[in-house]
């Protein structure tokens, strides 16, 4: 008989590529892991892992187990929400959701505070993470919910085994000290602010890249990125007291103008970014109120 547990292990290993990286994830040691696929594969009656350096991966065997055991995991966290729900006497269980900053307090935030209302019987456990790392973790059923981003010229991954939905599409806006040169203008001028220090997100985001991309494209320099943050909150704040400038989105701004700050559009053309959510194509009904709760407050963000 093949224990579930297990299976779920091998499922890991096979998506992070590693046995350290399953066991990192999964809050194991490598041994513990290593230890458990010996005795799956001794169940199994056959090898299900080879070595490849300092990666795995899976013999053909190992490819069935895995393909099998994503079928029977999705039945289980089919048969636990189904359950919980008899139980509840209505829709019930637990869904965690990711979401980068500026969705979780603009979207996720007002979701959860709805959903306490409406399905009181649902347990939200939500977190804040970059999609790059989220979807990984929605494929392995360690996430049910992800809400991502993706600047223009920047596509994002795309996922076979998941659902990708569009919640909303932002512009994305030139943020100045209100006593800059520039900043009395209606559309301001990327190539006038050449002398500009910058203030962005962290080397490897999207955030960065969209605005070197931007720079260099529309304004025909390269950034003096002299500030850097992944809370765009401080990005805002660098702009108010340091005279830096930035590109931020419409869900950071808000609602009403920041003070401190002229927000204005580049003059040079649109630059935009789109917002989606991310599920499994199997879903259960705690997860679909969950996902139509975030739909309505995305549509309320803006």
């Amino acid at each position: 008989m093949l224990d579930l547990h297990r299976l779920r292990l091998l499922r890991e290993v096979h998506g992070r590529g590693t046995v350290h990286g399953a066991a990192r994830a999964l809050g194991y040691t490598p041994s513990a892991i290593s230890q458990q696929l010996s005795v799956l594969e001794r169940e199994a009656g056959t090898p299900l892992l080879e070595r490849i350096g300092r990666n795995v991966r899976l013999t053909p065997a190992g490819q069935v187990l895995v393909r099998h055991a994503a079928a029977l995991l999705e039945g289980v966290e089919a048969a636990e929400a189904e359950l919980a729900a008899v139980a509840a006497g209505r829709v019930a269980g637990v869904v965690r959701v990711a979401s980068f900053q500026s969705a979780f307090l603009r979207i996720v935030a007002p979701a959860v505070q709805a959903l306490a209302a409406s399905h009181p019987e649902i347990r939200i456990e939500a977190a804040e993470a970059e999609v790059e790392q989220a979807a990984p973790a929605l494929r392995l059923q360690q996430l049910d919910v992800v809400i991502g981003d993706e600047y223009d010229g920047q596509p994002r991954a795309i996922h076979a085994d998941l659902v990708r939905e569009q919640l909303l599409r932002e512009e994305i806006r030139v943020v100045l000290p209100k006593d800059h040169p520039e900043a009395a203008a209606d559309r301001v001028s990327i190539a006038r602010l050449a002398d500009v220090p910058w203030a962005s997100c962290q080397p490897g985001t999207g955030h960065r890249e969209m605005q070197v991309r931007v720079c260099r494209e529309l304004g025909g320099f390269e950034p003096d990125l002299r500030y850097s943050s992944d809370d765009f909150l401080i990005l805002l704040e660098l702009v108010r007291t340091t005279g830096a400038g930035a590109l931020l989105p419409d869900l950071v701004l808000g609602h009403g103008k920041p003070s401190g700050v002229a927000v204005k559009l580049p003059a040079e053309g649109s630059v935009g970014r789109e917002v989606f959510l991310l599920t499994r194509r199997t879903q259960t009904p705690a997860v679909a109120a969950v996902a139509d709760a975030l739909r309505k407050a995305a549509g309320e963000s803006l």
